[in-house]
């Protein structure tokens, strides 16, 4: 065996001087190599990409500067590396040929040649090892060189192929392969098994509000409008909102969702209020709005943040945990009215109010009215009585305002004034996402309150981690994975709203803490509790995505999104595996795992990775404002060296927008609308 040498050390490009010290025996595109091939008869391997490419470096780091796979491709292969900006031509014909062989493409781009340079296999990053349903760069070295010495017709008949292939479709287009495999349809399908097509919602009664099963059929659905499992997928996930917004579970005075409904139509809610309730459902009417730009989602985001600063908020920033059913002792006291105090109070644009509120003489419940909307479309419902829509809106308005005012008076339901970390968490999160969907200042200041003090107060003073629940100053019982889980979710969407990337770190610390204190040595699942709690009698891990999404489910999202901002292998494996672990169960049973079949939705279809480089801040705000819902954003004025995800990259002049999935990136655009372009035609 020769020594190997790097034939790239000449080379003006700083895409190929970056690879100059790999083991790796590369050679520039050159008659020279061509025709080692030839004399060897070698396979060709051609390596594409470009110096502000991410998943290059990672494939360069992970496999070209590992002595044992650089040997392997010494040995059996002749390597070139190409800069696509120096060399587009041959990009392109790579690029066509790795689309048709793969139904897609990105940098960096490896592909298989014969000695005679025609294509026969390729693809974009392949891992270290196997992961993410991508064999490894070994296994497929191995599998080449072997499919090459023994199947050496087949390949040269497939590369004959491809060729012809090419020629003839010379412009040859993106690939129109279904957003998600097989899975995903069976995921939604099980879902919409249990789906109530009348009134909205899953099951019979009671009826719990289930977001992650809205916000799985939401995403599921939101490519098509016109027929089929997608289009019933998105309207029943519109549907169940609606009918919930309509009902008796949403407080039609105050804002705010009570915690489930007794009945199938939403009327009757078990009359308690949740922090972590109204976060959820905030959270997936943002989407909602944001998907569909329905005002009405707009209005209910304002009246529910308007009922959590109300009755919620404490002084210090923080959230308190419920409000109670009962006041007075009578369930839903504070909340129902009879038809005469309705009248006393609004005078003569009672009657009206009443109408469209359901509001009667003899009551929807137990004598008394819970108010609810029975013709939601408020222009026909004008039209029909002969009324203008505008002033019809504004006499509800009013109406609705001294009712409040009126309740106000009365005893109030007693209100759990502990402080949760995990409940503020999601709260937060749905602050950020309120922001996204209505872009309300206030909403952004409120998260970033709310997260300062909660990383303030929920610190133990002697040993840096985080506790439970606090109250009057006083934070206690040492934090479980769900409180980490949703602490750490709700700082990576801060992050992407102030841009601030502090709030990263900390994600990426506390994240650490959790891999060393909650981990488990047989398996990839985390332990509700941490090793430092001794005060019980063992340690549980809880899978189920309830009330609540599971801390597990939501802490694999957690390591597989942190993996892609910090490039880490270990925290993408594991997360990886911790789904491996559940995928079964998860498809047959998706109504229980349905935050757990969130991720596997984003895996089907890939992660949008925008990245904003350069000075005006204000095309990043923008984004901000767009429907990515499995995206995650990164901005910096400058290149920043710090993460896996703006390293090499520049701004040139202007703002650069960068748009990576699946390890590889796009050619950076300038406007907000050119970036929709790609995301939404991929």
């Amino acid at each position: 065996m020769h020594a190997h040498t790097n034939h790239l050390v000449h080379e003006t490009s700083p895409y190929l001087l970056q690879h100059a010290h790999n083991p790796v025996d590369w050679h520039p595109w050159s008659p020279e190599a061509l025709e080692k091939a030839r004399r060897e008869d070698k396979p060709i391997l051609v390596s594409i990409g470009y110096a502000a490419c991410h998943w290059c470096h990672v494939m360069e780091r992970e496999s070209f500067e590992d002595p044992a796979v650089a040997a392997l491709m010494n040995e059996h292969f002749v390597n070139i590396k190409i800069d696509r900006e120096e060399r587009p031509d041959l990009d392109h014909i790579y690029m066509d040929a790795v689309q048709a062989m793969t139904g897609s493409g990105g940098w960096p781009l490896n592909v298989f040649l014969t000695p005679e340079g025609k294509p026969f296999y390729g693809g974009t990053y392949f891992p270290p090892r196997r992961a993410f349903n991508r064999s490894s760069w070994t296994e497929t070295l191995t599998g080449i060189y072997q499919a090459f010495a023994e199947r050496r017709e087949e390949i040269e008949a497939q590369a004959g192929n491809m060729i012809a292939h090419l020629e003839q479709a010379n412009q040859f287009g993106r690939s129109n392969r279904t957003e998600a495999p097989v899975r995903m349809e069976e995921v939604a399908a099980n879902l919409l098994r249990t789906a109530d097509k009348e009134w909205g919602g899953f099951g019979r009664a009671p009826k719990f509000p289930q977001t992650f099963v809205i916000r799985f059929l939401l995403r599921y659905g939101r490519r098509n409008d016109k027929e089929g499992l997608e289009a019933e997928a998105l309207q029943q996930a519109l549907l169940s909102l609606d009918r919930m917004i309509e009902g008796g579970i949403y407080d039609q005075i105050g804002g705010g969702f009570a915690r489930y409904a007794t009945d199938t139509e939403w009327l009757i809610p078990h009359f308690e209020k949740m922090l972590y309730d109204n976060a959820l459902l905030l959270a997936v009417i943002s989407e909602a709005a944001q998907l569909t730009g329905n005002g009405r989602y707009q209005e209910v985001i304002h009246e529910t943040m308007g009922f959590v600063k109300r009755e919620l908020l404490s002084p210090e920033g923080g959230f308190y945990a419920a409000l109670d059913a009962d006041s007075e002792g009578e369930e839903g006291r504070y909340y129902v009215w009879n038809k005469k105090e309705v009248e006393e109070t609004l005078g003569e644009k009672a009657a009206l109010f009443c109408e469209y509120y359901d509001i009667t003489e003899q009551g929807n419940w137990e004598e008394k009215n819970i108010l609810r909307v029975q013709e939601p479309d408020l222009a026909a419902f004008a039209r029909l009585r002969g009324i203008d829509a505008a002033g019809l809106k504004q006499t509800l308005q009013e109406g609705r305002e001294r009712l409040l005012a009126a309740r106000e008076k009365r005893i109030r339901p007693l209100l759990d004034d502990k402080i949760i970390l995990g409940w503020n968490a999601l709260m937060n999160t749905a602050c950020c996402r309120a922001f996204r969907a209505t872009g309300r200042e206030e909403y952004r200041h409120l998260a970033i309150r709310n997260m300062e003090f909660l990383l303030k107060a929920f610190r133990d003073a002697e040993e840096g981690r985080l506790l439970h629940t606090w109250k009057k100053g006083k934070a206690k019982y040492p934090a479980f994975l769900d409180d980490y889980a949703f602490l750490i979710e709700s700082l990576l969407q801060l992050q992407e709203i102030t841009a601030d990337t502090r709030w990263l770190k900390e994600a990426a610390q506390l994240t650490d803490h959790v891999w060393e204190h909650f981990g488990d040595e047989e398996g990839p699942l985390f332990y509700y509790t941490p090793d430092y709690q001794t005060d019980i009698i063992l340690r549980k891990k809880e899978i189920y995505d309830g009330a609540v999404p599971s801390g597990n489910s939501v802490m694999a999202t957690n390591l597989y999104r942190l993996g892609i901002y910090y490039d880490a292998l270990p925290w993408r494996d594991r997360a990886e595996k911790m789904v491996e672990s559940l995928s079964g169960v998860v498809g047959r049973h998706a109504g229980s795992f349905a935050n757990w079949a969130g991720l596997l939705q984003e895996w089907a279809g890939g992660t949008q990775e925008i990245v904003v480089i350069g000075p005006e801040k204000e095309i990043y705000e923008k984004i901000l404002y767009e429907y990515v819902p499995h995206g995650l954003m990164l901005y910096s004025p400058v290149e920043n060296q710090e993460f896996a995800l703006t390293k090499g990259k520049k701004p040139s002049e202007k703002t650069n927008i960068y748009l990576c999935k699946n390890f590889a990136c796009r050619e950076p655009v300038e406007q907000v609308n050119q970036l929709m372009m790609l995301i939404n035609n991929a």
